[in-house]
């Protein structure tokens, strides 16, 4: 891989710092727990670890809301302990991209304390603040992610401030130089502390209008995720409070610092046209690098769905001279794990498989979550355990993101799972015991040791990471696609269910040939007729 773009077909792994290893006994991840489990990553044959945030926080949003852009929380550990990391990850040959919070902070960072202090000190103007209407209600109708308004009521200015999430997260005011000036320098600090990349949280949500136009209705939307069957947040149409023109200036801007430093960038970017906008983040080759997809992490699933969303996708790149590049996943910190979600709790360990070489066979970069190259199943937490605020507002109908924010389990015959000597913030349910990391070193054809095997493979295909990509079609649930690069042609096939699956191959695969290496079961050709046992999958070279 070119080393100024190592990021073009990487798999990154994602850590959940709270919840991945605790050193100290406190019950919380830190980052001398991440830097003793480094060596595991390693033999996962990923390329990068995107570690969630760890700045100083007063936690409402368990680190997304920052009151520190530059010092690491004493919860997490201290700089030198950053420093530590990042040396050895280097010495592993693992490169480290840090999430960066730049839309918003905590109400307790320094600049917010000033801002709201009064209208005309040095940072009045560095947040969103707004006069009510003559009735005293908010100047517009923008809502919260989070649920309810956008608009929080401060006594001491006597004006509304936004926030576009917790009431706790006032929004900063991007239209301000000296804002983006300050930001950019925060993003610069860690650049010479050595990180390699930025994971850019919400980074649609730098900009609002400023004359505070109300956003119009959706109108009717399809539900795609529990969430927004309880959320009215989906029933506007978000033209005036994200994804604001201004905002691809401050991108370029970002861009032209971090090309300074050689450093790389993934944008999570939430939108009403959220292929049509991660397109235009990526392209021209002068903002984000890569844009962190949405579309696999839906409750929908099958051949149709994410064929659509694959060629949806390219479809939205190829409007731009210079196309972007777009970054998979099918789990993260914020939606059930896929086992539940899409294998719908399946004890056959041919389906984690299977979704990991999905995942990372789809032309683009992949994001894997921490625990999926152990099969993880959703936790189910009771509410009086619920930490997270989102799913305490929305609660029953929808319970939060503790469920896949759970701490790792790394040996089965200890109640916390060897994650901690102490008492961990979240319980770990007996199912991850037994799917335990230690439990999965010995098995060769456990979920972990798969893992290693196929992404070391993946590495010898280059057609796998740069290759362009063209479904062939096929009935359901057969998932069927030619990777291209040069003269190389690599075709692969996913059943995508739990029921073995027969296809006469059309005439433009009749002289496939098996390619070997890669791990997976289950697919084989015989007469003419692919033979797919269930979840199984294979991949063949092409003339």
């Amino acid at each position: 891989m070119k080393k100024t773009q190592w990021w073009r077909g990487a798999v990154i792994y994602q850590i959940y710092p709270r919840s991945f290893m605790d050193s100290n006994g406190d019950g919380v991840g830190d980052l001398p727990g991440i830097t003793e489990r480094l060596p595991y990553l390693k033999s996962l044959n990923v390329d990068a670890v995107w570690i969630s945030p760890f700045f100083k926080s007063p936690m409402k949003d368990f680190g997304y809301d920052v009151s520190d852009y530059c010092d690491v929380d004493p919860l997490f550990g201290t700089l030198a302990d950053f420093d530590v990391m990042v040396a050895e990850a280097h010495r592993l040959g693992l490169r480290i991209i840090i999430d960066q919070v730049l839309s918003h902070t905590s109400d307790l960072h320094p600049w917010f304390v000033e801002s709201r202090a009064s209208r005309d000190n040095p940072k009045a103007d560095w947040y969103i603040w707004a006069d009510p209407k003559p009735d005293g209600t908010p100047p517009n109708n923008w809502l919260s992610v989070f649920g309810g308004s956008a608009w929080q009521w401060d006594s001491r200015r006597l004006q509304f401030y936004m926030h576009n999430f917790l009431t706790s997260q006032p929004d900063l005011n991007f239209h301000n130089p000296e804002v983006q000036a300050a930001v950019l320098d925060a993003v610069e600090f860690w650049l010479k502390r050595g990180v390699d990349g930025f994971r850019f949280d919400a980074c649609n949500y730098h900009f609002h209008d400023r004359k505070l136009r109300s956003n119009p209705p959706a109108g009717t939307r399809p539900d795609t995720t529990s969430v927004s069957k309880v959320n009215p947040y989906g029933m506007q149409q978000h033209r005036y409070d994200k994804s604001r023109p201004q905002n691809l200036r401050f991108l370029a801007a970002l861009r032209t610092l971090l090309d300074r430093y050689g450093a790389a960038s993934v944008g999570e970017i939430g939108d009403d046209d959220s292929l049509g906008r991660l397109a235009e983040y990526t392209s021209g080759g002068d903002k984000l690098h890569q844009a962190y997809s949405f579309t696999l992490l839906t409750e929908q699933f099958g051949t149709e769905f994410i064929t659509t969303q694959v060629q949806n996708m390219e479809r939205a790149f190829r409007r731009y001279e210079v196309p972007g590049w777009v970054c998979w996943s099918i789990g993260n910190h914020d939606v059930p794990r896929v086992l539940t979600r899409w294998g719908k709790d399946t004890e056959d360990p041919a389906f984690p498989k299977l979704m990991m070489a999905l995942v990372t066979s789809l032309r683009g970069s992949a994001c894997v979550y921490q625990g999926e190259e152990l099969g993880l199943p959703e936790a189910d937490i009771p509410y009086e355990l619920l930490q997270d605020p989102y799913g305490k507002a929305f609660w029953p109908d929808f319970k939060g993101r503790d469920g896949c924010r759970t701490p790792m389990p790394w040996r089965k015959d200890e109640s916390a799972g060897g994650f901690t000597n102490g008492h961990p913030w979240l319980p770990i349910p007996p199912a991850h015991l037994a799917r335990a990391a230690e439990v999965q070193e010995g098995p060769p054809d456990s979920i972990l040791n798969f893992t290693r095997l196929f992404l070391a493979w993946r590495r010898t295909q280059p057609a796998l990471i740069e290759g362009d990509i063209e479904f062939v079609r096929a009935p359901a649930p057969l998932l069927i696609f030619i990777r291209t690069l040069g003269k190389t042609r690599i075709c692969a096939a996913f059943n995508l269910s739990g029921a073995p699956q027969r296809w006469s191959r059309p005439r433009r695969l009749k002289d496939a040939m098996p390619l070997p290496g890669h791990g997976l079961s289950g697919a084989h050709i015989e007469h003419q007729i692919l033979h797919m046992a269930p979840w199984g999958g294979g991949y063949w070279t092409l003339p």
